[in-house]
């Protein structure tokens, strides 16, 4: 798996959309409830700060080994975004080091939650991933993250039993 760049993926009722710069505005007001950051830590960012952090995101990281991948997600009944995901991807880090790794992470706006967007989103990541060659994903989550908890096991990761920084590892082979 070579260098890997966001392109829109298409659900059932979602659009994930690359993410552009453009879209620090209404992602502010979307990630401005700050209990989005009880098992993140951290607080909400205002628009100029998640747009220098979208122009850092975008621009890419320095290693080529690695791809940033990342996108806002478009509830399109509504016309309107409600949250993101994202996916790091390591070429040659998955087990065997024949293929890639990619680590995931989702956040869905507080006025969203509980229409299963994160995991329509989350499957829909996971499963463009793997047609892309990832041959693991792997997600970290709060032990007391329920809510991410189901979101995981519903795109096909699994607990690994393992902690990192505190978080639970969850991945789609058993031993990441």
């Amino acid at each position: 798996m070579n260098a890997v760049s966001a392109e829109p993926i298409r659900t059932a009722r979602l659009t994930l959309v690359p993410l552009t710069a453009e879209h620090a505005g209404p992602m502010a007001a979307v990630l401005g409830d700050p209990a989005l950051h009880a098992f993140t830590g951290g607080s909400p960012l205002d628009a100029d700060a998640l747009r220098a952090r979208y122009e850092r995101w975008i621009a890419g990281p320095a290693d080529p080994a690695v791809s940033w991948c990342n996108w806002v997600i478009r509830l399109e009944e509504a016309d309107c975004l409600t949250g993101t995901v994202q996916a790091t991807i390591t070429a040659g880090a998955a087990p065997g080091g024949r293929s890639a790794l990619a680590e995931v992470a989702w956040v869905v706006g507080t006025k969203w939650q509980g229409q299963d967007i994160a995991t329509e989103a989350a499957r829909a990541l996971v499963e463009w991933l793997g047609q892309r060659g990832a041959g693991a994903v792997v997600a970290h989550i709060h032990p007391d993250h329920r809510a991410s908890a189901a979101v995981a096991a519903a795109a096909g990761l699994r607990p690994t039993g393992r902690l990192s920084d505190g978080e639970q590892v969850w991945s789609t082979v058993p031993d990441r």
